[in-house]
């Protein structure tokens, strides 16, 4: 069993223009050259490319994550991620979303919960709030309130400017304003390419990780130092699918000399037990 706790798709109407525009985003940030030859992606943005991606992974069931870059797009998008869950079998569970200045923010997570969304999607780079601002903060606690999860952006972000709103230090002080860690997810391992912060902020917190677009970045001793540290019941399989091939996550986790044990609880059995229901 794999599942990957970390996919993006599009409306097929927006997806080639959604890919477009982060693709140049990546190439505005780490310059024109960055990975000159390499394909940035492997995979259009579209759920029919998913659903072949992960068969041709196999992945049993993926998370699609969105993401409200302004008020206005949150009752659309969480649409869309009703058909997603709808439209799928079961092999997608989408999570919701909202933008942290909709004033009307405790309404929209009432409605997420009564739709039967598992969780809410959060990036405060794209969104430009500080993870541990007034108006993530009363979100997140509301969210959790109604058994939501809370699965966010942590650290930099590759195809984005500073300054950072989501770093591990400003994480470490969200959990230390009382919000339950269990509910929440801190995405690329806790802070991407901030991981010295993760580990010193972090790491033997009640917060849970994914492995989201890390492989090719965060060192593979590292990785395997911070899963025993925090705890292999607190680290989801995710691939930041479509910019890395679940495969090869799979592949970078397998590298690590972690144990069945720890290899099943972070490939599936947390999942499993995240989402049960769902």
């Amino acid at each position: 069993m794999l599942i990957d706790f970390h996919t993006h798709v599009f409306a097929k109407q927006i997806a080639d223009r959604a890919r477009d525009a982060l693709i140049a985003g990546v190439y505005r940030e780490q310059g024109a050259d960055y990975r000159k030859g390499e394909q940035l992606n492997f995979r259009e943005l579209t759920v029919k490319a998913l659903l072949d991606s992960m068969d041709a992974a196999g992945v049993d069931k993926s998370v699609c994550l969105h993401i409200a870059t302004k008020p206005h797009q949150t009752a659309a998008i969480n649409r869309f991620a009703a058909e997603i869950r709808a439209a799928s079998d079961g092999r997608l569970c989408s999570f919701a979303t909202l933008h942290p200045a909709d004033p009307d923010w405790k309404t929209v997570l009432d409605g997420i919960a009564a739709a039967g969304f598992s969780g809410i999607k959060l990036h405060p780079q794209f969104q430009q709030y500080a993870i541990d601002g007034a108006e993530f903060r009363r979100i997140i606690a509301y969210a959790v309130s109604l058994g939501l999860l809370v699965l966010f952006h942590a650290g930099a972000d590759i195809g984005l400017p500073p300054p950072y709103y989501a770093t591990p230090k400003q994480i470490s002080r969200l959990l230390r304003s009382g919000i339950d860690g269990s509910r929440l997810i801190a995405a690329h391992m806790g802070g991407w390419q901030q991981w010295d912060d993760a580990e010193r902020y972090l790491v033997g917190t009640d917060i849970l990780f994914d492995t989201a677009f890390v492989r090719d970045f965060l060192p593979p001793e590292q990785a395997a130092r911070m899963i025993r540290a925090h705890g292999a019941e607190k680290i989801l399989f995710g691939s930041d699918s479509p910019w890395e091939n679940p495969a090869d996550t799979l592949l970078f986790l397998q590298s690590l000399d972690l144990t069945e044990q720890e290899l099943s609880l972070i490939t599936h059995e947390n999942a499993e037990r995240l989402l049960a229901g769902a």
